[in-house]
């Protein structure tokens, strides 16, 4: 996918607010999207931003982290070991509906004459606020205000507050608000959109075919109203309440029904002219694997009468509040740039909403905005998500660590069954079961067990927290280091190398490979990260060491034995080339014109077979160059450069973590330009909706790669082994950016300009930096001012292309398979001489 260069929202429907997003036309065609882009949640509780009155939606959708069905997974073609169980999140009954007529008219937003309406997903507040003026079929005026909000500190609560004012006339209203179990909204949904991809998108959530949850309880009192469920297949349960307060100078009655799939309280109001109707909504959601639903159904009383407690007011100004603290920890500030700083705080926010109030559970691929990848957690979470977790909110990196540390018995079970010692993390899961029924795409992604390594050796040393580490997450080391040693093998063919076979990279184009590069040096990293750790308790702490023993039955002779294989892990490279083949035979293979192939054959992946794309030099997304990224310390600056040319040339853009990472990167090689053209891309994958799929869901690791590029990527910033180093690379149309770090406790404020860069410790101990290999010591308290080296002269200059490539690799219709990507005469760079 090319980048884009300029903003591509419409701003007359999208108008610029740096602190929200706000529409301003209503467009029936696009609600998929809107959706999701106005959806509000906590990460464990999501509530799609479709419209109060519950018509015209695409999923209706709430979603609750975790909350899934399962089946067994029919193979066409059977083997041992492939994954048995699949899994998808339920799209939860819906408690957000208010249906409203007015003289027996019912608001139908697709359908009435609207004279003006706007959405705003307030990013300081934290909460969507609607406003529609509507004229019903009589000509009367009737005005329409609601505020939703999902808690960030009651993580089960969610309130709406909806205002019905009839503006020139007297009316009848009636308000009926419901708890609604659209049974058949799992099959509409998924039936239409994967009819609308011919009838095949492995990105979307599995359709169900029977019913999903089976009626456990119900019971209506005195403007309250519970029901529970039951999933049919994996048991588990859960119990939806609603409790309503009705405030107006009116007359009013109300009435209330319940069924097993439609809770109903109905309010009966006789409005005058300009006299509004106030409905106050309290929902609340309690799940559970295993607890009956009647046990939740009285947990969603005690969280109704705490929610009671306090007024709706209250409830807002505690949601600002942490909305405030949120901002003071993780806001990214680009003065000058009012659309890019909408757009980054809308990813920043998206990334609060999926993480806050996880608790226990993962990060799913779409957070709890939407059903794409069926709900599932990925890799995605560690690599793109838990550097911002790990560097704004510790707490919350250390949660979303935690619910792997519980899977490590499941994962140690699905590494014997593959015949391997030590644990293997599942690919794609919820309930901690291998869940992709593609194993080559997906079990074979072997480095998801070094991903996690690598998240938590990275929270470790941000945060100081080595206790987590010692009291039982060391473990995740000792058993995915088992997987390494037990996995690779030893080649004899003049140099001793440690080789690993039959896996597959981050890149799905090309899959079950031999020593790929962003495995193997991933893998290496993991081994070096369980000797170390092991080491070192052992000498810190020798009553947790004999613990941690114990629990995995570690033998010291396994130590050496990673140690070893580390020192000798092949790391893939050409010296003809001077680059670092993504896989042993990546470079033998043809290369695919991607010039040429038209954007309606794209994503590769749903146009053609696996097979046609796995005999070419074709790359779904960035995999060496998102190995130069993690282990940037691994390569040398040219090694970066030259990698970098020839991999971006044949990246499709086709998945959405390749944006920031080719972003990241290109910044740090000198390309200037085309960084700030990958970050464009990125910050709009979902606003935009470029790849056509933000109607499932927001893309969580994307937002959290904007993070990453900017923080990363402009900012410089790296922390290789514990030391803070910064090499920033401010584009040239930015005047100033600002971003903030917490590292052990403490809160450092990064000011970034052109000409200097300024450190100041907010709250906490002094630090140490390192900027342009200077080491700088920060105090607390007063700030340090850094100036920063003259970079030259910034040139455009544009992407890598396979003709870059191919005009070297053929010559006289003949392949010559020892040479490097040329830069034609008239590409220009900008070139930053620090890296060159």
């Amino acid at each position: 996918m090319n980048p884009i260069t300029s903003d591509p929202l419409d701003r007359v429907r999208y108008p610029v607010d740096e602190w929200a997003l706000v529409e301003t036309e209503y467009a029936p065609d696009e609600q998929g999207v809107a959706e999701t882009n106005f959806a509000v949640g906590n990460g464990y509780l999501g509530l799609r931003g479709n419209l109060d009155e519950g018509r015209g939606g695409v999923q209706y959708g709430t979603y609750v982290n975790g909350f899934h069905e399962t089946w067994p997974i029919r193979h066409a073609e059977d083997a041992f070991g492939f994954a048995k169980t699949g899994q998808t999140i339920i799209n939860a009954p819906d408690a957000k509906v208010i249906r409203l007529y007015v003289d027996d008219e019912p608001l139908v937003l697709a359908e009435a004459d609207i004279l003006r309406h706007t959405r705003r997903l307030d990013f300081r507040g934290g909460y969507l606020y609607r406003e529609t003026e509507w004229s019903t079929p009589s000509g009367k005026r009737v005005l329409i205000r609601s505020r939703r909000l999902v808690s960030f500190t009651d993580r089960h609560l969610a309130v709406i507050e909806y205002e019905v004012t009839v503006l020139d006339a007297d009316a009848s209203l009636l308000l009926s608000s419901q708890i609604l179990n659209r049974q058949d909204v799992q099959d509409e949904y998924h039936a239409g959109m994967r009819a609308a991809a011919n009838a095949f998108d492995p990105r979307k959530a599995e359709a169900f075919t029977e019913r999903v949850l089976e009626p456990k309880l119900k019971r209506s009192t005195a403007g309250r109203s519970l029901l529970g469920y039951q999933a049919a297949s994996s048991g588990m349960t859960i119990c939806v309440g609603v409790e309503h307060h009705l405030e107006t100078d009116n007359h009013w009655d109300e009435s209330s029904s319940i069924e097993d799939d439609l809770a109903k309280h109905v309010y009966r109001v006789q409005a005058r002219r300009g006299v509004p109707t106030r409905l106050v909504k309290h929902l609340v959601y309690h799940t559970s694997r295993g607890v009956p639903a009647r046990e939740l159904g009285d947990r969603c009383d005690r969280t109704l009468d705490r929610a009671r407690a306090e007024t709706v007011d209250q409830t807002f100004d505690k949601q600002r509040a942490w909305m405030d603290d949120y901002w003071t920890r993780s806001d990214v500030e680009i003065p000058g740039q009012p659309e890019i700083q909408q757009a980054v705080r809308w990813n920043l926010f998206m990334l609060a909403q999926a993480t806050a109030r996880t608790d226990g559970h993962g990060i799913a691929a779409k957070g709890v905005t939407g059903s794409g990848y069926g709900g599932h957690y990925f890799w995605d979470m560690e690599i793109y998500v838990l550097p911002f977790l790990s560097y704004t909110a510790p707490i919350a990196a250390r949660n979303a660590l935690r619910f792997r540390y519980n899977m490590l018995d499941a994962a140690r079970s699905r590494a014997r069954e593959l015949n391997q010692r030590g644990a293997l993390f599942p690919w794609r899961t919820i309930n901690g079961e291998e869940s992709s029924a593609y194993y080559a795409a997906g079990t074979a992604q072997y480095h998801i067990d070094a991903d996690i390594a690598h998240a938590l050796m990275q929270y470790v040393r941000a945060s100081g927290d080595r206790d987590f580490l010692k009291r039982g997450a060391i473990d995740i080391l000792v058993e995915t280091a088992r997987l390494w040693a037990d996995l690779g093998f030893w080649r004899s063919n003049g140099d001793k190398k440690f080789h690993i076979d039959g896996v597959t990279g981050p890149d799905e184009y090309t899959t079950v490979v031999d020593d790929n590069l962003y495995t193997n040096v991933m893998a290496r990293a993991n081994l070096w990260f369980a000797v170390n750790a092991c080491h070192e308790l052992a000498v810190d702490d020798p009553e947790e060491y004999g613990r941690m023993v114990r629990r995995t039955g570690l033998d010291p002779a396994e130590v050496v034995e990673w140690e070893h294989a580390a020192e000798s892990m092949e790391i893939p490279f050409d010296p003809h080339r001077g680059i670092h083949p993504q896989d042993a035979q990546f470079l033998d293979k043809e290369l695919w014109d991607l010039e040429n192939t038209p954007d309606s054959k794209r994503p590769l992946l749903l146009h053609y077979h696996p097979l046609v794309i796995y005999r070419f030099q074709v790359l779904k997304q960035a995999d060496v160059v998102l190995a130069l990224f993690l282990q940037g310390h691994e390569f040398t600056a040219a090694e970066k450069r030259r990698d970098f040319d020839y991999y971006d040339a044949l990246t499709t853009g086709d998945s959405t973590l390749s944006a920031v990472v080719q972003s990241i990167m290109a910044a740090e090689v000198g390309y200037h330009d085309l960084a700030a053209q990958y970050f464009q891309t990125a910050l709009y994958v979902d606003l935009a909706d470029l790849h056509g799929n933000t109607a499932d869901g927001v893309h969580i690791a994307s937002t959290g790669g904007i993070w990453g590029a900017l923080v990363n990527g402009f900012g410089g910033m790296r922390d290789h082994g514990g030391r803070m180093s910064f090499n920033p690379r401010l584009p040239k149309d930015w005047d100033r950016l600002t971003y903030r770090l917490t590292v052990h406790g403490s809160r450092i404020r990064v000011d970034l300009e052109e000409e200097q860069m300024t450190f100041t410790v907010e709250t906490g101990d002094g630090f140490t930096a390192w900027v342009h290999n200077q080491q700088w010591e920060v105090p607390a308290g007063e700030p340090t001012v850094v100036p920063l080296p003259h970079h030259g002269p910034r040139m455009s200059g544009h992407a890598p292309t396979t003709s870059d490539i191919q005009g070297t690799l053929r010559a006289d219709g003949s392949v010559i398979t020892a040479s490097i990507p040329t830069i034609s005469l008239d590409r220009a760079f900008e070139i930053d001489e620090t890296t060159a």
